[in-house]
């Protein structure tokens, strides 16, 4: 077996119809596509504007393009897994042999984790972070194109895999001794692999593009409490990318070296330990789930705030800082405890916080609650402002007193808004519709004025 594996004429499979008749319908296609951009003069503008951009915009849009085209293929999946075993009950065998059964089932989790939910999350992150933050671009423009077609190539030999040779046979965790060489002398654990890995190296650069943008290139005057929720979430979350993403990359060479150059990281004998390959698999897996949820939750956060015109969540500072911070943490934890069942020690976390060690008489809670959330409203040369994305944030005593606000003034050509928490700064850039959570303002001519 060669690094590559043993593929000629015989790795297609001519003899299974179900197969080769997608091939011809995706080919026919492809070819259709590509002919009508052709005829029309698009290939100039496509591959000048989209293909070679390093526009963060465009490249999140070709991001969440690439979920929902790779979302057809997994559905597809889905459906004649269901299909056949619908089919194939009461004695009957069904319309899938086993092997292609076997496919298709790695393909469908594989597909629907790498090559959909991973585009679909880092795609929204490419769109509205830099949006939000108040930056031109991701820290590294051209490292985002390149994670972007990293993970395009990916795609692409998980795709190949349907015409030329055959996909992993063996589940989307690949476990072994069952992806070792012994037992899967084919060439689909080597697609699994090599797709995974150049992906996965791919969304690694994404997580450490997205970690510098966020802790280093904010719009002077942002500072961590003053940025959008779903730039909090998309901080965590490639935070947990740069932690986990390293562990299944190495996790891979391990076993490509025990596949390729005889190594015995893995296998049954020589040393190998199996469980290990387990327990690294869900040294990544477990953060997997928080890095897509957690900027799910960011656009929920933002999306309800705005739509009911209230504020997402009332922060109370009791006494100190770091008291503040500690209660935060500890809510935190509860709801950590809470979602794996763990309900006791939630109990004793939120006890903990309802019963403070702190009196009353040492407490000097602060409540911070942005008000003026309303619609947005035309400014007439500045294109369009948006309370909601600058609230004034109003600092109140228990007692009901203003302690004053904090923020600042935006001043328009023609209108001055208030809820800017920027300091005095003149500001070039292009007028964005401001509307929902996704869509912000980066107006031309616009100052941002200390209130």
């Amino acid at each position: 077996m060669t690094l590559l594996g043993k593929l000629d004429w015989s790795a297609v499979p001519f003899d299974q119809p179900i197969i080769m008749g997608t091939v011809g319908g995706v080919v026919v296609a492809i070819v259709s596509i590509l002919s009508w951009v052709t005829l029309k003069g698009y290939v100039p503008y496509l591959w000048q504007e989209w293909i070679t951009s390093v526009d963060h915009k465009r490249i999140g849009v070709m991001y969440i393009a690439l979920a929902l085209v790779m979302l057809l293929r997994g559905f597809a999946d889905g459906i004649m897994m269901r299909t056949q075993q619908a089919i194939a009950a009461g004695g009957a065998q069904g319309y899938l042999p086993p092997e292609h059964f076997d496919q298709i089932f790695s393909a469908h989790g594989t597909i629907m984790i790498f090559f959909v939910a991973m585009p679909l999350v880092i795609g929204l992150m490419n769109f509205a972070v830099p949006l939000q933050l108040g930056v031109r671009d991701v820290a590294f423009p051209t490292m985002n194109s390149i994670s972007f077609w990293l993970t395009a190539s990916g795609v692409l030999l998980t795709n190949v895999s349907l015409a030329v040779g055959e996909f992993a046979k063996t589940g989307w965790f690949a476990y072994p001794p069952l992806s070792e060489l012994q037992f899967s002398p084919g060439v689909g654990v080597d697609y699994y692999l090599w797709s995974l890995q150049i992906s996965g190296i791919g969304t690694l650069l994404s997580g450490v593009n997205f970690v510098t943008t966020i802790l280093k290139m904010r719009a002077p005057g942002m500072s961590y409490m003053r940025m959008p929720v779903f730039c909090w979430t998309a901080l965590a979350s490639n935070l947990l990318i740069v932690a986990a993403f390293p562990v299944l990359t190495a996790l891979f060479a391990m076993l490509l070296l025990d596949r390729y150059l005889g190594f015995h990281f893995f296998t049954v004998d020589a040393g190998g330990n199996a469980m290990m390959y387990v327990n690294l698999f869900w040294v990544w897996g477990h953060p997997e789930v928080y890095i897509l949820v957690l900027p799910a939750f960011g656009i929920f956060s933002e999306v309800t705030a705005t739509f009911f015109r209230q504020v997402a969540v009332r922060l109370s500072l009791d006494g100190t800082r770091d008291h503040g911070d500690l209660r935060a943490l500890l809510h935190g934890l509860a709801a950590s405890f809470l979602h794996h069942g763990r309900q006791r020690e939630c109990q004793r976390l939120l006890r903990y916080h309802k019963h403070d060690h702190r009196g009353a008489d040492r407490r000097q809670s602060f409540q911070l609650a942005v008000y003026n959330v309303r619609r947005s409203r035309p400014v007439h040369g500045a294109g369009v402002v948006d309370d909601r994305l600058h609230g004034v944030v109003r600092v109140r005593r228990p007692d009901g007193r203003s302690a004053g606000i904090a923020g600042g003034r935006l001043a328009g050509p023609q209108q001055r808004l208030p809820g800017c928490p920027f300091p005095s700064r003149h500001y070039p850039g292009r007028a964005v519709r401001v509307h929902g959570w996704l869509q912000l303002l980066v107006s031309q001519g616009i100052r941002f004025q200390a209130g």
